[in-house]
């Protein structure tokens, strides 16, 4: 099935999949190789998930909005940016993880009280292009198909590291 032909209860299992996935993938590596690139030029497992971190901030704020204000218009936040004014980057992984995972927690409480039609709700998002017309549903979506590939990346990154 297509993600976006999925209920919202698969959407929900699948952002409640990220942060025990991320976990497994550091249970036993060093927090010193955690922070260590697997590659020259590739990101660490650390930067990874301060980049996972920055987009959920933003992603999270925008169903948040379009939850407490159906209809209103809001601009769009470059998570590339949004990360500069944090101290994701600076962060060790499992405190960062740790912290991923109770903003997590607190989206999915947000999601599981929304009746079917909430996931519906929409927003026009200004700032990057055209005004565009954007659900809750859009977001989520975006958000799991953007960790999908991130997180199989600090997979791999942890295996490489640890082998």
């Amino acid at each position: 099935m297509a993600d976006h032909e999925r209920p919202p209860h698969e959407l929900i299992e699948l952002l409640a999949s990220a942060p025990p996935r991320l976990a497994a993938a550091a249970q036993g590596v060093p927090p010193a190789l955690l922070r260590a690139p697997p590659a020259p030029g590739e990101w660490s497992a650390s930067e990874v998930l301060a980049h996972l971190r920055s987009c959920a901030d933003v992603w999270g704020e925008a169903i948040a909005t379009i939850i407490a204000q159906p209809g209103a218009t809001i601009r769009a936040i470059n998570p590339t940016t949004w990360i500069r004014q944090t101290d994701y980057p600076q962060l060790d992984f499992l405190p960062s993880l740790q912290a991923f995972a109770a903003q997590r927690e607190a989206l999915l409480a947000t999601l599981r009280a929304l009746p079917p039609e909430g996931w519906s709700l929409a927003a026009t998002v200004t700032g990057a292009g055209r005004p565009l017309r954007r659900t809750v549903r859009d977001y989520a979506l975006r958000l799991i198909n953007h960790e999908r590939p991130h997180i199989r990346q600090i997979e791999r990154a942890a295996r490489t590291l640890s082998s």
